[in-house]
């Protein structure tokens, strides 16, 4: 009788079993397909500046709800276009990360309209160690010698003066040397540095270059804030040293007073004279 009941047991169970199966297998059936589309995405990891080729380029499907606004569904309007950043495998491609049409490869694809691309010579001190990569920003400072001026009121203001001043903040770095990936985190000693700045900056930076040694100063990527300073002089890096203070008047050494010689008596003979009851002294 007890296995009996067990028996049924199991059978009811497998039919429930199987029941659950089929309407599942009927729903999924029933259940509208999630909505796709197509677009274009990279085939592999593309460098910044590169010109786009078929061979770069994939078709892929992409959750319609989530395929980005300028993103492309035709890779022959791709092609010959320059990246003006790096793009890594699978990741689609749009508007935003591509240089105007008609742009050539290399530097000039990744210069903003309106600016310019200006090298300057460092050494592996004045390019911050190396750490002066793509994508940074910089101050550039420039230390020289002011001329002195003929027409001053005295020669303190017409003798020379050493002066180190920021002419320049917040200048992106396009290159260093002949390489423009961003992607590089490994600090690396060059011996030029590509700039973009406007092209009043660039006739700044020029003349600063002429007239003294320029630095730079790596910044903050999120730092907005200008640096309002007056430059670095000797005087007011090596203030001069406080004036000696003169001691207090009790602190004062006296000066012996001299006493002025008297003039001495000449001598007279006394002699004392009794008149009566007085008694007096004659000198003569």
């Amino acid at each position: 009788m007890k296995n009996k009941r067990a028996v049924v047991m199991m059978a009811l169970a497998v039919v429930l079993g199987l029941a659950a199966v089929a309407l599942a297998a009927r729903w999924l059936l029933n259940a509208p397909a999630a909505s796709t589309g197509r677009i274009v995405v990279a085939g592999a990891d593309i460098d910044i500046g590169q010109r786009l080729t078929p061979e770069m380029l994939k078709v892929v499907d992409w959750p319609a709800d989530s395929v980005p606004k300028t993103a492309f569904t035709d890779p022959a309007k791709l092609s010959g276009r320059v990246l003006r950043t790096s793009v890594l495998a699978g990741e689609p491609l749009s508007e935003s990360k591509l240089a105007p049409a008609g742009t050539l490869g290399g530097l000039s694809a990744l210069i903003t309209e309106g600016k310019r691309a200006i090298t300057v010579r460092v050494n592996d001190v004045i390019g911050v160690a190396g750490f002066a990569l793509p994508g940074n920003y910089v101050d550039i400072i420039v230390s020289t010698e002011t001329v002195p001026d003929p027409n001053a009121a005295n020669a303190a203001q017409a003798r020379e003066r050493s002066i180190s001043k920021i002419v320049l903040e917040r200048i992106l770095v396009l290159a260093v040397a002949q390489e423009v990936n961003r992607d590089v985190t490994k600090p690396k000693v060059v011996n030029a540095v590509t700039l973009e700045v406007t092209p009043e900056q660039a006739e700044k930076l020029d003349l600063a270059r002429s007239v003294g040694t320029l630095s730079l100063a790596l910044r903050n990527q999120v730092d907005p804030a200008a640096a309002a300073t007056l430059g670095a002089t000797k005087d007011n890096l090596l203030p001069a040293p406080p004036a000696a203070v003169p001691p207090p008047p009790a602190m004062r050494s006296a000066k012996p007073r001299v006493q002025p010689a008297r003039a001495l008596a000449p001598r007279r003979d006394c002699i004392p004279v009794i008149n009566g009851l007085h008694a007096s002294q004659e000198c003569f």
